[in-house]
């Protein structure tokens, strides 16, 4: 909530030194969609097996889609009405995340019973611990690795960039989280086909031959581990679970769901041949279980609309939405995801969404006109 009412005040801020709110919405579809499921979710208190777990869930990710738009909404104003500004999305994304995985790193020396989480009979310690979920930290340090591979092209802070994004990586690492490593790499590739600077391009390839062999061989082989190398071929191990889900649970209300963020009559989704588990770790199975049929065929559509609206954007934008998009949507196939429990994922897919539904509208009305004029009459001048 202070985060909320800081973006409302910083637009109100922008707003007073001479901006007017002028833009003008695209891609309609995207965000319309997108409050359809929201009000799929609303609607479903009526049936939900628990409405407090309902409401509590939907109401935080209302919030944060408020905090959005006025966050997206800002950055427009700045681009439109202060075009020397140097304040970029990636750059805010990156350095933000930074702080959050320092504070992680710091806090593993300090309090490792708080940010350590030990697995497997406690012989495998991952990054996180009781506060984050290790999946959704390594999700958030590929996130950063995205927006500060931005920095590094413009040749922004260059070296400082470069260490942040070595001990996003260190970070990542300590996480063990498998998904969250691919993805982190494919933001690399991704990257290494888009840029035609041949120095870093030889640059990161290299790095990458010294480091990923050591990052495969500890986090996704988990040092040769044979009892789980069908966990590593499947990249989860929780078929059985999902099967369980879709077999025995999907039938019971297959049309809406058991309500917002419920997977099950009871907290917990018990099948025959597996573990009880309150979330499905698969943000789309995770919908078809709340929102049912109906539920996915809404998301379905918002996210076709979604990708057309990104590869709509011009290219330097659009590389930058797809970089975002590529770990958070990793993770929506393993852990909470985009349509998931409040979590940092469901927060960039909603920036990415409010970032492709404004544009710039050159037609201001006469009270918008009267504001410019008395703030910032040079721009009438002009």
């Amino acid at each position: 909530m202070g985060m909320l009412g800081a973006s409302w005040l910083v637009y109100m801020k922008i707003r007073n030194y001479g901006a007017v709110d002028s833009l003008r919405p695209q891609n309609i579809l995207a965000i319309g969609f997108y409050l359809a499921y929201l009000g799929l979710g609303l609607a479903s208190f009526l049936w939900s097996s628990n409405i407090g777990v309902s409401a509590l869930q939907w109401f935080m990710t209302s919030q944060t889609l408020i905090f959005c738009f006025f966050f997206i909404k800002s950055l427009y104003l700045l681009d439109e009405y202060f075009p020397g500004h140097k304040i970029r999305l990636y750059n805010i994304i990156g350095n933000a995340v930074f702080i959050i995985i320092a504070i992680f790193l710091v806090g593993m020396w300090l309090n490792p019973d708080d940010f350590i989480r030990y697995t497997h009979g406690g012989t495998e310690a991952r990054l996180g611990g009781f506060i984050m979920n290790p999946n959704e930290l390594g999700m958030l340090s590929g996130v950063g690795v995205a927006g500060l591979l931005f920095d590094i092209k413009r040749n922004h802070q260059k070296w400082q960039t470069g260490i942040k994004i070595i001990l996003l990586f260190y970070a990542l690492y300590l996480t063990g989280s498998r998904s969250s490593l691919i993805g982190a790499l494919l933001i690399i590739l991704f990257h290494i086909q888009q840029t035609n600077n041949t120095r870093l391009k030889l640059a990161i390839i290299t790095g990458m031959v010294l480091v990923v062999p050591v990052l495969v061989n500890s986090v996704i082989l988990k040092e040769g581990d044979a009892d789980r190398l069908e966990e590593v071929l499947s990249m989860t191990g929780r078929l059985p679970f999902w099967q369980g889900l879709i077999n025995e649970g999907l039938p019971r209300e297959p049309w809406l769901g058991f309500g917002f963020m419920r997977i099950d009559y009871k907290d917990y989704f018990q099948s025959r041949n597996s573990y009880p588990g309150m979330m499905t770790h698969n943000t789309f199975i995770q919908v078809l279980m709340n929102l049912g049929f109906v539920g996915v065929i809404i998301v379905t559509f918002q996210m076709i609309f979604t990708f057309r609206g990104i590869f709509r954007e011009e290219k330097e934008k659009k590389l930058m939405l797809l970089s975002m998009m590529i770990p958070i949507m990793i993770n929506s196939f393993t852990e909470f995801g985009i349509f998931g429990e409040s979590n940092f994922g469901i927060l960039f897919y909603q920036l990415i969404i409010m970032y492709i539904v404004f544009k710039r509208n050159p037609l201001i009305t006469t009270a918008q006109k009267l504001h410019l004029k008395i703030r910032r009459p040079e721009l009438i001048l002009s």
